[in-house]
C-alpha cells in the first residue's frame, strides 16, 4: 500500500538460475557470508547469509533489485544468473537495464514503457520496436516473443497466404525488423507453398474433408514455416 491506502504494484521476480548463482559464488572461492556482507557494503543491502543460501536453492527468488546486485558482487553479468528470458521485462534485466534507461534508449516515457511491459503487449512504433531489438539484442524471432505478437503474426500470414501476399509486406515488416527484400521473398514463398498444397491435395480428388485438413495443417504450423524460410 502506498500511504494513500492504493496497492502499489509489484514485479513478478525475474526467472533466477538458483544452480548458476551457486558455481559462480563457488568459482570465486566466496561463502555466502562473503555475499551477504557484499550485497551490504556495495548496494546497502541488509541479506543475511541464510537468504543467500535460499537463493542458492531455489527456495527464494530475488527481487530485479537484489538480483542486480548480486551479479556485480559475483562479478558477473545479470542474464548469467537467469534462466532463458521470454519477456521484456526478463530481457531488460538480463541486460542490467532499469525500465527508464530502456524507455530513454527506444524514445518513449518511462510510464508508457512499464504499462507495455506490465501488460506484455508492445505497442511502439517501426522504429521504437527496432531500437528495442538494438537496445536488448534480440533476433526478430526473441523480439516477436517479447512483445507478445505470436498470434498476430500467425493472423498476417494466414491471411498473406490466402490473398495477395504483397499487401502484406508492410503489416509485417512493422512488427518485425527484417530486410525488406528478404521479407518479400520470404512471403513470397509461403504464398506459393501454401497454394501449390491446396492445388495437390485439389488434385488427389473430390473429398474436400482432405483438402480442408491439408490447408488447416499448414496454416496451423505458418508461423514454423514462415521462421524456416526466414533462416534459409
Amino acid at each position: 500500500m502506498d500511504p494513500y491506502g492504493v496497492p502499489v504494484h509489484q514485479a513478478p521476480p525475474p526467472p533466477f538460475d538458483a544452480p548458476a548463482a551457486r558455481r559462480l559464488r563457488e568459482a570465486l572461492g566466496m561463502a555466502t557470508g562473503h555475499v551477504a556482507y557484499g550485497l551490504r557494503a556495495q548496494y546497502g543491502l541488509q541479506i543475511p547469509p541464510e537468504t543467500v543460501a535460499a537463493w542458492e536453492r531455489g527456495i527464494v527468488v530475488p527481487s530485479q533489485r537484489e538480483l542486480t546486485a548480486l551479479a556485480g558482487v559475483l562479478w558477473c553479468a545479470p542474464s548469467e544468473l537467469l534462466t532463458q528470458a521470454t519477456t521484456l521485462r526478463e530481457h531488460r534485466v538480463a541486460r542490467g537495464l532499469s525500465a527508464e534507461d530502456l524507455a530513454r534508449r527506444v524514445g518513449l516515457d518511462s510510464s508508457s514503457y512499464r504499462r507495455m511491459e506490465d501488460s506484455g503487449r508492445w505497442r511502439g512504433n517501426e522504429r521504437q520496436t527496432a531500437a528495442l531489438a538494438g537496445a536488448l539484442e534480440l533476433g526478430p524471432r526473441e523480439l516477436l516473443t517479447a512483445t507478445g505478437r505470436d498470434g498476430d503474426l500467425a493472423g498476417l500470414l494466414r491471411d498473406a497466404v490466402g490473398a495477395r501476399w504483397q499487401a502484406y509486406v508492410r503489416p509485417v515488416s512493422k512488427m518485425l525488423p527484417m530486410d525488406r527484400g528478404h521479407l518479400e521473398d520470404v512471403l513470397q514463398q509461403l504464398h506459393t507453398d501454401y497454394q501449390s498444397r491446396m492445388v495437390a491435395t485439389l488434385s488427389w480428388g473430390p473429398s474436400s474433408e482432405d483438402t480442408g485438413e491439408a490447408g488447416r495443417d499448414f496454416l496451423d504450423r505458418i508461423v514454423d514455416h514462415f521462421w524456416a524460410l526466414a533462416r534459409a
